[in-house]
């Protein structure tokens, strides 16, 4: 179909290879979840054959979830490809993506391979894939730093061998948008059966160019354009799916083609992953950025109440936020605040909604204004709760510091249904209620990452708080929020504490 275009989500594989992204088995699915109620056409669930955890992932995945194609990755080695069959098993639609370096300082120091044995692995690798499952993708990695011949060749030959998608990865974000447009356009019409396969763009944003050269291949006659959410990724991050997906939507005047994506499920989308994966999302980022529908300038305003169009090119409604904010206070009602929560694009429990009004209640009683941002994240927390056996639940914590003392922090936590008590000194008032936390507990896991951020503005705003705990080779991110940002931070570490 020459007018759409296929959106491959790689959030739950090359996205969670961004440092600090760690999401657990149940977090994956929920992810996935989501990505399917979106209309994603394919999920990359995993690299099965990398460890026990991802095989477990991408295999209950493939059981769980419906409607897009789930894909696992694969190098070309027969062991990745039998681990990727396995975990696929359960899938109704199931593809194998399988890669081998091609440009010449990836096969020399890399891999140590002459171009010729990497065409045979290629060739294998295809073929191979294509005895386990009829859609197979193949990628020749780092392609924009290949030689066009060379890349030519090989995909003629995994075409020959089967290969229904072919990926041309920008893999270290190199090249530009007239450079990538020439490289598709060189493929589809040199390679003998180009006509039968899809062409893909996977991009990395190390000069800030992914989103731009995915949308060149589109001119080129790409129809594949692999992308995550928020643009996670290794390094400066892959892709935006957002902002491909509203690209493509706005501006179908320059592109002439669809996707399938439900683009009202965008922000809902955004926040999950922000919320799982602990990574914060820019506030001027594209999309989905709080103050990507923002207008501060009085020349602005004046434009937008007069025609929104004056200085929105979408609306908001389009990337599922409300045009003006509604704002909650401590007098608005249960009725009030569960109707506000669906609008938002959550799916409530009883008690998920009971849970997460007295925390509503609670924090209305602190901030002036209730924000639609501070509701998705308390409620977001309040999922992220429910699904962990809470072992530790904080009860009351107090603190002493100041500039000429030791910060010291005393705790109290109920575990298993007593009350237990704590205190430690600590390297500021962070440290020091983890140090407490600690001593009541008594676990001392690695701490390897903190991240804490506002939800909204001003010095009343809802903190979020998301703490990387590390016990051996088992790794947990726990969330926390409150108005109050050491609160946050002692939720997140019990949350984590929970988890493991």
């Amino acid at each position: 179909m020459e007018d759409y275009v296929r959106i491959f989500d790689t959030t739950l594989r090359d996205g969670e290879q961004c440092p600090g992204a760690a999401m657990s088995e149940d977090e994956k699915v929920e992810i996935a979840q989501h990505l399917a109620r979106m209309k994603v056409d394919i999920i990359e669930a995993g690299f099965p054959v990398s460890s026990p955890v991802q095989f477990k992932a991408v295999e209950r995945i493939a059981r769980e979830i419906e409607g897009p194609v789930i894909c696992g990755l694969a190098r070309a080695l027969r062991p990745d490809l039998e681990a990727a069959r396995d975990a696929l098993k359960p899938a109704k639609q199931k593809r194998i993506h399988t890669f081998i370096a091609s440009s010449p300082i990836h096969m020399k120091h890399k891999l140590g391979k002459s171009p010729a044995e990497v065409l045979e692995m290629a060739r294998l690798a295809v073929k191979m894939a294509r005895d386990f499952v009829t859609d197979v993708e193949f990628s020749p990695e780092d392609a924009t730093r290949s030689e066009w011949e060379f890349l030519r060749e090989l995909v003629e030959a995994v075409i020959e061998e089967g290969a229904t998608t072919i990926n041309i990865p920008d893999t270290v974000g190199y090249t530009t948008p007239q450079e990538y447009m020439d490289l598709f356009r060189f493929l589809k019409k040199e390679v003998k059966g180009a006509d039968k396969v899809i062409f893909s763009a996977h991009c990395h944003n190390d000069l800030g160019l992914a989103v731009a050269n995915s949308l060149a291949t589109v001119l080129a006659g790409g129809r594949q354009i692999e992308c995550t959410i928020n643009g996670i990724g290794e390094r400066a991050g892959n892709t935006a799916m957002e902002e491909v997906v509203m690209a493509l939507k706005t501006r179908k005047d320059a592109f002439g083609v669809e996707t399938k994506i439900d683009s009202t499920l965008i922000t809902r989308g955004s926040h999950l992953v922000k919320t799982i994966t602990g990574m914060v999302v820019q506030p001027n980022k594209a999309i989905v950025g709080a103050n990507a529908f923002a207008h501060e300038s009085g020349i602005h305003q004046d434009g937008v109440i007069k025609n929104r169009q004056t200085y929105e090119i979408m609306t908001p409604e389009s990337v599922g936020l409300k045009s003006n904010r509604m704002v909650l206070g401590r007098h608005s009602g249960r009725a009030g605040f569960k109707d506000r929560v669906i609008r938002m694009g959550f799916d409530p429990k009883p008690e998920e909604i009971d849970n997460a009004y007295n925390r509503f209640l609670e924090i209305a009683d602190k901030k002036k204004e209730v924000f639609d941002e501070d509701i998705a994240a308390l409620f977001q927390a309040e999922i992220s709760r429910s699904q962990v056996d809470e072992k530790y639940r904080l009860i009351s914590f107090e603190q002493n510091t100041g500039s000429n003392q030791t910060p010291s922090s005393k705790i109290s936590l109920q575990i298993k249904g007593e009350v237990k008590e704590g205190e430690a000194h600590g390297d500021g008032p962070v440290d020091s209620i983890f140090k407490a936390i600690g001593q009541v507990t008594g676990l001392s896991p690695l701490l390897s990452r903190l991240v804490i951020s506002p939800v909204t503005e001003g010095t009343d705003a809802m903190a979020e708080a998301s703490v990387t705990l590390e016990d051996g080779e088992r790794r947990v991110v726990g969330k926390g929020d409150s108005t109050d940002i050491i609160e946050a931070c002692a939720k997140a570490y019990i949350n984590a504490l929970n988890r493991l």
